[in-house]
Formats: C-alpha cells, structure tokens, sequence
C-alpha cells in the first residue's frame, strides 16, 4: 500500500495543479487538511471510460410510417361510414 500524502488546505490551493499532477503519475492519494483535520482526499481515477460512439447510436429508435402510434384499436365514428 503506497503512504498517503497530507497537505494543508492553503498549500493545496497554491499548488493544485501540481499535486493533481502529481497524484495522476504516482499514483499517491494526497489528504488535504485543515486546521490539522483531514477535509478531503485526492485519489487517481482507476481507469477512463471511453465515450460512447455516436455512430450508430440512434440506431432502432425512428418510428416508421406503417407503426400505429395512437390506435386504440375501436372503430371510430368518422371511420364506419
């Protein structure tokens, strides 16, 4: 298990581009603190998902003509004569 990091909350803010950097790389979650109490934790992200293609991604959601939508299946007034 890698040691965790501590950085005070006022230094985090000078230098967090950096350390996020830093975490990214090395792999080293850093605790950010605040008056001596850890506030939060900065930890790498384990793996990036890919983004969806948007090729095809449409694809079976078009209604075509010949569906009847709003068919209650009764016959209408209009329609029987």
């Amino acid at each position: 298990m890698k040691a965790k990091i501590e950085v005070p909350a006022g230094e985090f803010k000078a230098r967090c581009l950096k350390l996020m950097d830093e975490v990214a790389t090395k792999r080293t979650p850093i605790v950010v603190t605040k008056r001596g109490r850890p506030l939060v934790k900065l930890v790498p992200v384990d793996e990036v998902e890919p983004l969806p293609s948007i090729f095809g991604c449409m694809r079976g959601t078009i209604v075509r003509r010949e569906d009847d939508l709003f068919s209650t299946g009764e016959v209408w007034g209009a329609e029987r004569d």
